[in-house]
């Protein structure tokens, strides 16, 4: 089969089309025949074994795939890495069928981003209608979900930040109140404007750095930030704990791995929401382009420049 192989660490340059016996299925997993496999800013990390699991060489990066198996079950799994390929094993107990009325993207889309901000806004933040959110990276693939969902969870404001005029048009298309510049040199006193003047009650932060700083000082009393990312590669200022206390202030870390080692079959449930909510029309996911294998490394440049909105596709056909 084809597939993109990684033989030493590095930056888009390491992704490599080559050709790979096809992997085969053990006990407990299926052998996916891949229509689609997502691409990830999470990737980018992998490739350059700087994610929160170490990587192994040589690898075929990818975590999640949609396909048929064996016996035609149209599935959408999570598999670790082996993603950019025509062909990969998943864990059955990671693979969930997928819905007729749900396309390639929509699942995809959902698996990873939609799972990740169901679960900043239901478990890590625990949104109540009404609050103000502010989503980061708003145009993104995690971004652009959470603002919806957020809307349709009754949010009472919604403050998007975008890097350009058209991603935070974007944002403000998909249900946003107000879109901000990411490259606002004060953001705590960008982030309270946005909110009318009053401080913000949850703010959803993958960016690291002074965003992160800022973000956290422009929390109103028991406001709660949700940091799931670092894709400034800028680690934000330490915390001390009494600070937390002085303002009531919640941090919460959150990595969708974690999610397995809860009781009950919550990526399930999170699905479920999800397609349930994109069948209705009131969640959709934003297609950010479509790569062939040999245009991967195009993929990971366009990410790592910031230059993508949505959700990104690798057709392993191609």
């Amino acid at each position: 089969m084809r597939a993109i192989q990684i033989t030493e660490f590095g930056g888009p340059e390491v992704l490599n089309v080559t050709e790979l016996p096809d992997p085969v299925a053990g006990d407990g997993q299926l052998l996916v025949e891949v229509s689609r496999a997502g691409i990830n800013y999470a990737d980018t990390h992998q490739a350059e074994n700087s994610y929160l699991s170490p990587s192994t060489l040589p690898m075929v990066p990818g975590g999640e795939v949609v396909g048929r198996t064996a016996d035609g079950r149209r599935v959408v799994a999570l598999v670790g890495t082996g993603g950019y390929a025509e062909k990969a094993v998943a864990p059955a107990t990671l693979a969930w069928d997928v819905p007729d009325a749900i396309d390639d993207l929509t699942a995809l889309g959902m698996i990873v981003q939609g799972a990740t901000a169901w679960i900043l806004l239901r478990r890590s933040v625990h949104m109540e209608p009404g609050e103000s959110v502010v989503v980061h990276a708003a145009a993104g693939g995690v971004g652009t979900l959470a603002v919806q969902l957020a809307k349709a969870w009754g949010a009472g404001r919604v403050i998007a930040t975008a890097s350009t005029k058209e991603k935070r048009d974007l944002a403000l298309e998909l249900g946003a109140d107000v879109a901000v510049d990411a490259a606002e040199p004060d953001m705590k006193a960008a982030l309270i404007e946005a909110n009318g003047g009053r401080r913000v009650d949850i703010v959803l932060e993958m960016t690291g750095g002074t965003v992160t700083d800022d973000s956290l000082k422009a929390l109103a009393p028991y406001g709660r930030l949700a940091f799931y990312g670092m894709a400034s590669r800028q680690q934000p200022q330490p915390v001390k704990p009494a600070n937390l206390m002085a303002h009531s202030t919640t941090i919460a870390g959150m990595w969708l791995a974690h999610i397995f080692q809860l009781p009950g079959d919550l990526m399930r449930k999170a699905l479920d929401d999800l397609f349930a909510l994109a069948a209705d029309g009131r969640l959709r996911v934003i297609a950010g382009g479509e790569y062939g294998l040999p245009e991967v490394r195009r993929a990971h440049e366009d990410l790592r420049a910031r230059r993508t909105s949505g959700k990104l596709l690798l057709d392993p056909s191609r």
